[in-house]
């Protein structure tokens, strides 16, 4: 049975962290973690602030084509492993309203000025396609 967008966002509220990868400007496929805010229900866009001066912007910049990858608690007590692969386009976001509108309490760890800071930039990563394995089940929808 395939699982619906709503099934997905329940057990992406339990994954703190998500691999986004890139095209780099050499070719390679780069990748690096981002906070994958569990407050937040997933409706097929995900949303990551980052810094003007990051790699992935660039990367975004010269191609919008990016890949999510989630891994869910798996091994513990029984529980069968979760993992999701997201494949959409990132755009990059400069518009402090877009920040307020997703900004949530604990960034401002990284940010302290809040949406004022300075090279702040949104990512907004709009998913085309996800494929889940969830245990022995696997499946695919598009977003």
């Amino acid at each position: 049975m395939t699982m619906t967008i709503e099934q997905l966002s329940e057990k992406m509220k339990d994954i703190d962290f998500a691999m986004l990868a890139t095209h780099t400007a050499g070719g390679a496929i780069g990748s690096r973690p981002m906070s994958n805010n569990r407050e937040v229900d997933y409706d097929g866009d995900a949303w990551f602030f980052t810094d003007e001066t990051a790699l992935m912007v660039a990367d975004i910049a010269a191609n919008p084509n990016v890949n999510l990858s989630y891994q869910g608690k798996s091994g513990l007590l029984g529980m069968r492993p979760f993992f999701l692969a997201v494949e959409g386009h990132a755009a990059l976001i400069r518009d402090k309203a877009q920040f307020a509108e997703h900004w949530t309490k604990g960034l401002e760890r990284w940010w302290p000025d809040g949406i004022e800071t300075p090279g702040i930039v949104l990512i907004k990563v709009s998913g085309t396609r996800a494929h889940y394995w969830d245990g022995e089940d696997e499946g695919e929808l598009p977003l």
